[in-house]
């Protein structure tokens, strides 16, 4: 679907723009993508041809500061996930200090364009933090500028991402129009190996032809506007920890390792593998203690990003262990696009799947 001018949204605490593909991809135009991490925002606008990235703290930035990169177009969507290490509880509401000013400025910004709708995603436990405090905060200073606020868990594998990422999505309308999550999008949620079979074992060089054939439907999608395989670097353990990783079977973690080698490192999702027949777990940002369920080694930045969604023509620029943050760090595309559809079906005064 191509752009329409007639649905402009802005994306805040954007990273490298996975909340924004997604929401391009159902249709709606990115103008600006916002967030304080220069690496990310060099990605964005990499990738982001028809939106402009700026790197700004938005923990001070003022709305009307951005005004003139809009260039008097309307904000009808205001789309983002506010870090959560901020949210501190005090009696009944979220406390006014230093680390929640993101979220705050997540507000003011809505306060400031009046958009037609937002959507605010973050932690599943952002619904539970002081038996519900956070959570009925987010709500009230929704509701108090004029938005039906609904919220609920989502799970990525429902939406055709091969990973069991969880996240809580806010989403408030105007005019009393209350949101339908969108149903699950697939029968058979796509395995680990289904997402990254084809990609193998050594670096291939930014741009060179991908060495194997696509082996699953998901890898065709994946692969359809790509120039050629990007972001395949593969990282050099040391012997020791290669040995260590293949003591660790398909789908397992240290509990499968010697009784010696258990404590070796001290996190509970030390040496975990990949399950080949289901989809990932929520991946990390690369601490290197998740690994491939077959190769002795951890993902690379593009097996990563195929598990979160990212099609191939959207590529990772600056250092390695950058790239594997911005993915790490982003909100996968497919899970993206499908809350988008639901939301233009409702702005666009259409039905919605309920």
């Amino acid at each position: 679907m191509g752009i329409n001018e007639s649905l402009n949204c802005i994306d805040l605490f954007c990273g490298c723009g996975g909340l924004s593909l997604g929401f391009e991809k159902a249709g709606f135009n990115v103008l600006l993508g916002i967030d304080a991490w220069q690496d990310a925002i060099t990605t964005f606008n990499y990738n982001h041809k028809n939106s402009k990235g700026i790197c700004a703290d938005l923990s001070t930035l003022n709305p009307e500061e951005i005004e003139k990169e809009l260039n008097g177009k309307n904000v009808d969507l205001i789309i983002g996930g506010p870090p959560c290490q901020g949210f501190s509880v005090a009696g009944k509401r979220i406390v006014d200090d230093e680390r929640n000013k993101l979220y705050k400025n997540f507000v003011r910004f809505v306060e400031y364009y009046k958009p037609k709708a937002f959507m605010m995603e973050n932690v599943p436990n952002i619904l539970s933090i002081g038996e519900g405090i956070v959570k009925d905060s987010i709500v009230k200073d929704f509701s108090d500028l004029g938005y039906k606020v609904v919220y609920r868990i989502l799970t990525a594998s429902d939406y055709g991402v091969p990973q069991n990422r969880r996240r809580a999505v806010f989403v408030g309308f105007k005019d009393g129009m209350e949101f339908k999550y969108p149903h699950s999008t697939v029968k058979n949620r796509i395995t680990s190996k289904e997402a990254i079979s084809d990609l193998p074992d050594k670096t291939i060089t930014d741009g060179d032809k991908y060495p194997l054939e696509p082996q699953s439907e998901y890898q065709k999608t994946m692969r359809e506007n790509a120039k050629g395989l990007y972001n395949h670097r593969i990282t050099l353990h040391t012997e020791q920890t290669k040995r260590i990783i293949s003591l660790v079977p398909d789908g397992g973690n240290y509990k499968n390792l010697p009784l010696e080698l258990q404590n070796t490192r001290k996190v509970h999702i030390a040496w975990t593998r990949l399950d080949s027949t289901k989809p990932s777990f929520t991946i990390d940002c690369g601490h290197n203690h998740h690994f491939h369920y077959e190769y002795n080694r951890v993902p690379t930045v593009r097996e990563s990003a195929r598990i979160q969604s990212f099609p191939d023509d959207f590529v990772f620029l600056g250092k390695q262990g950058s790239q594997l943050r911005q993915v790490g760090n982003a909100v996968p595309p497919l899970m993206a696009e499908e809350i988008a559809k639901q939301m233009k079906k409702l702005l666009e005064g259409g039905q919605i799947d309920v």
